[in-house]
């Protein structure tokens, strides 16, 4: 049974940093594509960041490039988002989700597993 479990949101002052952690279990990850997906209310799920297990791509919105950075650790099974010069609009529902994919990236329909998602928020 896979099992996606994010832990690290809170409250946090623009300007500030926070970490997010991605624990993964239940089957082997290394032919997998990790993402982060976020939604705040009443707007769509919309892609933040991903990594690929195997040769360490990584991919990322443009609006958190420069800011949010994906990494991994495979002893771990653990994908981490250290999202830092945060701003009142990164404040949302940040879900983690594995997939295997080779394309679309962006797109939340193309992966298998989600997580239930851990609140950020970031206040003016």
């Amino acid at each position: 049974q896979v099992q996606l479990v994010e832990s690290g949101g809170g409250l946090v002052q623009a300007g500030g940093s926070l970490r997010l952690s991605c624990a993964a279990s239940g089957r082997t990850f290394s032919s997998y594509m990790m993402g982060w997906f976020r939604q705040a209310p009443g707007k769509e799920r919309e892609f933040v960041a991903a990594l690929r297990w195997s040769g360490g791509s990584s991919y990322y919105a443009d609006s958190v490039k420069g800011r949010f950075t994906i990494s991994g650790d495979n002893a771990k099974n653990t994908v981490y988002l250290q999202m830092n010069s945060l701003k009142p609009e990164d404040t949302a529902v940040y879900y983690c989700a594995a997939g295997r994919l080779y394309n679309g990236v962006r797109y939340y329909g193309n992966y298998d597993y989600w997580g239930q998602g851990t609140q950020v928020t970031v206040s003016s």
